[in-house]
């Protein structure tokens, strides 16, 4: 039998697993409302509290819904909504699935027949994105002591050191858009799309933050990430055709 991406037992197994997730998020909800009662805080509060927090996930539901879209076209949709709903990262899952599809001679926009290939994916999403939780329980609050006493000798450079950790992990991530530029020299021009679409989002989320700084519209704040991914997804489209990148290999 030919394996298929979105089989529907490939649903189920995936449904129970985040069926066993949200599981667990209502019932620390209703343990955190239950204690919220004992120590007094008010119902009125507990329910503008809840309703504030449910508004505010939908920005980054929709950067989620994104990236399973972006992943549905090689991996069906089970996989990507699992990885992508309960510890993923949207810029890591991408990265990771299209560098198992390339090292398998595969399209990022090719889709798995091979059930090993799958496979193959699947763990190499996973093990990546799951070294985090084996690190932090004994990395972090080292890491973290040491930046606290770096900010009391010196709170300049305790924010230039936490400033420095972040822009390293986003180098991580510009190496892979930057990788293929050096195609412009043999003039082949579709090694600038990665960065045109890079461009196209940051100019986006400068606007977004503009408009929430100087109008004061603060919803932006929240939906910035959402709208500079879509936009920079629906920018691709245009700049891949225009600088003749083959998105189907």
């Amino acid at each position: 039998m030919e394996f298929n991406v979105n089989s529907p037992i490939l649903f189920i197994m995936v449904g129970i697993l985040i069926a066993i997730v949200l599981a667990q998020s209502i019932y620390f909800l209703v343990k955190a409302v239950k204690r919220a009662k004992e120590i007094g805080i008010s119902s009125e509060t507990v329910k503008k509290t809840i309703s504030s927090s449910a508004v505010f996930t939908i920005a980054p539901a929709i950067a989620v819904l994104v990236g399973v879209v972006a992943l549905s076209k090689s991996l069906g949709v089970a996989l990507p909504w699992l990885r992508l709903s309960v510890i993923g990262s949207i810029t890591y899952e991408t990265v990771a699935a299209n560098n198992a599809l390339t090292a398998a001679g595969l399209g990022a926009g090719s889709t798995i027949t091979d059930a090993s290939m799958y496979v193959t994916v699947l763990w190499v999403m996973t093990l990546g994105i799951a070294i985090g939780l084996i690190l932090v329980p004994f990395v972090t609050k080292k890491i973290q002591g040491g930046m606290n006493k770096i900010g009391m000798k010196d709170k300049k450079w305790g924010e230039i050191f936490n400033n420095a950790m972040f822009l390293g992990m986003i180098s991580a991530f510009l190496g892979y858009v930057f990788c293929d530029v050096s195609t412009v020299f043999s003039g082949d021009l579709s090694g600038l799309t990665p960065v045109c679409v890079m461009l196209v989002s940051a100019v986006i989320m400068a606007v977004c933050g503009l408009l929430a700084t100087k109008l004061k519209i603060r919803w932006l704040t929240d939906y910035a990430l959402p709208l500079s991914l879509v936009g920079g997804m629906a920018a691709a489209i245009p700049l891949a055709e225009i600088l003749g990148y083959e998105v189907i290999k």
